[in-house]
């Protein structure tokens, strides 16, 4: 498995047993007023062609891309990167979080052009054409520290999150963001039931909050990139 270009292994972050894991990068777009979607959750393009170039060479960049399976469900991305984007192709591995194991046979992330793997919990493992069923957690939790030491060991040393909201919000929850990147778009969606970049039940005081430092800013022509960094990342 190749290794992120630049990452060096001994500078790898750590899981709380101690054991190493990947660096873990959140990639996402989002409208000038925080929404990644329509109130209906259709599937909304905001990120503009500069970027999308950008998008495909991080996904280059990285060993292994993660979703969830509402991500899988809701929009059917293949998660390989595009040619016309990169000029040495380097596809990375695909990660589904899919506790019941409810991804459909007729899934993109399933066809040929990278491995791919699916996370489900104890007794809903099955046999899921395509991919590599591995079991993380019990009920619907995926215990996410294990299953990037399960990642580390498969040589994976760097993981793109793209998605959705929920699975985000987990990462971010477990401490477990080392890097968040945002394009802000020039449109504005609007909507209470709108979901944003980081879903789920949220943070409740401000003592909780996950603190990032602002490394880099880049202007398009239809809006802005930012490039975060954790401030406990590498600590």
């Amino acid at each position: 498995m190749r290794a992120r270009k630049n990452l060096e292994k001994n500078n790898m972050p750590a899981t709380q047993s101690g054991r190493m894991r990947p660096k873990v990068i959140v990639n996402c777009a989002m409208s000038a007023d925080g929404k990644i979607a329509s109130r209906l959750r259709k599937q909304t393009r905001l990120s503009d062609e500069a970027d999308m170039a950008r998008v495909h060479r991080l996904r280059n960049d990285c060993d292994a891309i993660l979703v969830g399976i509402g991500t899988v469900m809701a929009d059917d991305p293949s998660l390989l990167v595009k040619e016309k984007y990169v000029d040495e192709v380097k596809q990375p591995v695909r990660v589904v979080l899919d506790s019941k194991c409810r991804i459909s046979s007729d899934a993109k992330v399933l066809k040929p052009g990278s491995r791919t793997i699916v996370v489900v919990t104890e007794g809903n493992s099955r046999d899921v054409p395509g991919a590599e069923v591995i079991t993380i957690g019990s009920g619907s939790h995926i215990d996410l520290c294990l299953l990037l030491e399960k990642l580390s060991e498969m040589g994976i040393n760097s993981l793109l999150i793209e998605g959705g909201g929920e699975t985000i919000w987990s990462f971010v929850k477990s401490g477990l963001v080392d890097e968040f990147k945002v394009f802000i778009s020039s449109k504005l969606i609007g909507g209470a039931m709108a979901p944003s970049p980081v879903d789920g039940e949220g943070f409740g005081s401000e003592d909780e909050f996950t603190q990032l430092t602002l490394k880099s800013t880049k202007l398009s022509d239809s809006g802005i990139l930012l490039e975060f960094v954790a401030d406990n990342f590498n600590k």
